[in-house]
C-alpha cells in the first residue's frame, strides 16, 4: 500500500500570516516546496495539493512549484468547474482526484455525488483522461456510487473514510468498515484502482490493511499536525511503518 501526503495544511499555515500573498515569495513561511521536498526525503509515493476554487490555501504559483522541482508524483485534488479543469490541462498532473467543494466548509465534507452529476464529471473525466491525466473520483463507500464512478470512464476512485474515522463506538467502527471493505471488492471487480482517505491517523489507520486490493491513502492534516512535534520527515516515516 502506498502513502500519498496532502501537504494542504502546510499552505494553510503560510497563508494565516500571508492570506494576501497570491504568487508565493521566498520570504513566506512555511515553505510549501521545502515541505514537499521533505515528505520525499521520508519515502512517500506521491504528493497531494487541493487547489480551491477561493484559494485559502494552496496557490497557483505553488502548483507550478511542486510539478517542476518535486520528483513524486502529484496528485492534484479540484472540483469539477471550468476554471480550475483549465488550470489541470496546463499544469498536467500526475493525478486528478475530483472531490465536492463548498465555500463555507472547513474541508472536505463528503464523497461526491457521482450518480447525480454524472453527466458533467463524465465529461471531464473524459477531457483529463484523454490528456493522459490519471483521475480519481472521491466518493463515499456505496455501491451506487461505486458503480456511477465506473461509468465516467475514471481510473480510480478514492474512498471517502470520514464516517469510519469519525466513529465513536467499536460497532460504529465495524460497520463504517464494512462499507468501505465492500465499496473497494465491487471497484476493483469494475478494473478500478481504489484509494481512500480523509481523517486517517496514527491510530486508525491499521484497519485500511485489512481492505484487499487498496492503492494508495492519502493522508494530510494527521501527518501535518504530528510534524509539529517530531519534524515532518520523522511524521511521515511513522505513518509508512503503520502502513507496512
Amino acid at each position: 500500500m502506498k502513502l500519498g501526503v496532502n501537504i494542504d495544511h502546510v499552505a494553510t499555515l503560510r497563508q494565516a500570516r500571508y492570506k494576501d500573498v497570491k504568487t508565493v515569495k521566498p520570504w513566506a513561511e512555511p515553505d510549501l516546496l521545502a515541505a514537499a521536498k521533505e515528505v520525499q526525503r521520508a519515502g512517500a509515493h506521491s504528493i497531494t495539493v487541493h487547489l480551491r476554487e477561493d484559494r485559502r490555501h494552496v496557490q497557483d504559483s505553488d502548483l507550478v512549484q511542486l510539478k517542476r522541482r518535486i520528483d513524486l508524483p502529484l496528485n492534484l485534488e479540484m472540483a469539477d468547474v471550468p476554471e480550475i479543469l483549465k488550470i489541470a490541462l496546463k499544469l498536467h498532473p500526475d493525478e486528478v482526484c475530483l472531490v465536492p467543494e463548498k465555500r463555507t466548509e472547513v474541508t472536505t465534507e463528503g464523497g461526491l455525488d457521482v450518480n447525480g452529476q454524472w453527466k458533467s464529471l463524465r465529461s471531464t473525466v473524459g477531457r483529463l483522461e484523454s490528456a493522459g491525466i490519471r483521475t480519481s473520483l472521491f466518493i463515499d463507500p456505496t455501491l451506487r456510487q461505486v458503480e456511477a464512478s465506473i461509468r465516467t470512464g475514471a481510473s480510480c476512485v478514492e474512498l471517502h473514510t470520514g464516517c469510519f474515522a469519525n466513529a465513536r463506538t467499536v460497532a460504529g467502527r465495524k460497520c463504517e468498515f464494512e462499507k468501505l471493505k465492500a465499496a473497494a471488492v465491487f471497484a476493483r471487480a469494475g478494473g478500478l484502482q481504489v484509494n481512500a482517505g480523509h481523517g486517517l491517523n496514527y491510530q486508525n489507520v491499521g484497519w485500511m490493511r485489512r481492505i484487499p486490493g487498496l492503492h494508495t491513502l492519502n493522508i494530510g492534516h494527521s501527518i501535518v499536525s504530528r510534524a509539529i512535534f517530531v519534524g515532518l520527515r520523522k511524521a511521515v516515516g511513522e505513518m509508512l511503518a503503520l502502513l507496512r
